[in-house]
């Protein structure tokens, strides 16, 4: 691969793509960007970046380009819009499609990609803000055999684990809605759990000292319980608004496919509480909505 394979482009520079171009660039590749919001793409440029107005410059700059924007219309107008990424890329080049839709928009957008000339890598990611920042993320990549080997040197750029889940687009979504089911659910339990523990007078450190250290201890249930202790419940890079949006991605396909899901339907009741009455909060805001009810509160 020469110099041509060095140009990559992120779309969305928030939370997650801003850790994207950070690893990208630090990787050596030059990165062009767009993002809707002026200061994040000054924070972009001010890391290096090449900042556009928008994601036609993109593709033009761009043999690879990362789509991590919130939610499936946006993907769809960024990559097959008449300013579409497929309508300004090189010949040959990828599209990435690291931001989580439902499975049956990635599969839309690989039809409509068909003989465009443009590949398309339908991976998710998972690790979340620290993942990103730190290049260290989980990929769940689909795609063509010969496509995930030509571009694996990008992915691993921003990836400790790249997982090949799949040769089409969806396949990728689908294993990420399965992933965000559970972790939901483990969220919600915890946020139960801390409360049961502060209503009962039991504190915080020590909660969170046995949970980390029992079968229970995971990831997700100790940067909960450390966050909800701390009290930081705004500004820890997990905006409620993702894993709700998961979450509902996660209950559609268990709809169309008539899988019953007791667990993250209730988990997803719970994080619509949150979002509702702390709109700015990150994700363990949600025991707040239970501590609200029971008149107690879990600290350290």
């Amino acid at each position: 691969m020469g110099d041509h394979m060095h140009r990559v482009g992120v779309v969305g520079i928030g939370n997650m793509g801003s850790g994207l171009a950070k690893n990208l660039m630090a990787s050596g590749y030059t990165t062009t960007g767009f993002d809707l919001i002026p200061e994040r793409m000054q924070a972009f440029a001010d890391m290096g970046g090449i900042a556009t107005e928008g994601q036609v410059a993109v593709g033009q700059n761009s043999d690879a380009v990362f789509v991590m924007v919130m939610n499936g219309d946006q993907a769809k107008s960024i990559i097959l819009g008449d300013d579409g990424l497929i309508n300004h890329m090189p010949p040959g080049g990828v599209i990435l499609l690291t931001a989580t839709i439902k499975p049956s928009e990635a599969v839309e957008i690989g039809e409509a990609m068909q003989g465009s000339g443009i590949h398309l890598i339908d991976s998710p990611v998972s690790g979340g803000y620290p993942g990103a920042q730190s290049g260290t993320l989980t990929l769940m990549a689909a795609g063509m055999p010969e496509v995930l080997d030509q571009y694996v040197a990008v992915m691993q750029a921003v990836s400790a684990t790249i997982h090949r889940v799949g040769t089409s687009a969806g396949q990728g979504q689908t294993v990420k809605a399965c992933l965000q089911s559970l972790i939901g659910s483990i969220f919600s339990a915890t946020f139960e759990a801390a409360v049961l523990a502060a209503k009962a007078g039991v504190s915080g450190e020590v909660l969170h000292n046995v949970v980390s250290t029992s079968s229970a201890g995971c990831g997700v249930a100790n940067t909960a319980l450390e966050n909800i202790i701390d009290r930081r419940f705004e500004g820890t890079g997990s905006h409620i608004n993702t894993m709700h949006k998961d979450l509902t991605i996660a209950l559609n396909l268990g709809e169309q496919l008539g899988v019953p899901l007791h667990t993250a339907a209730t988990a997803m009741q719970l994080f619509h509480a949150g979002k509702t009455k702390y709109p700015n909060g990150d994700n363990w805001v949600v025991t707040r909505v239970l501590e609200d009810i029971v008149g107690a509160e879990l600290h350290r």
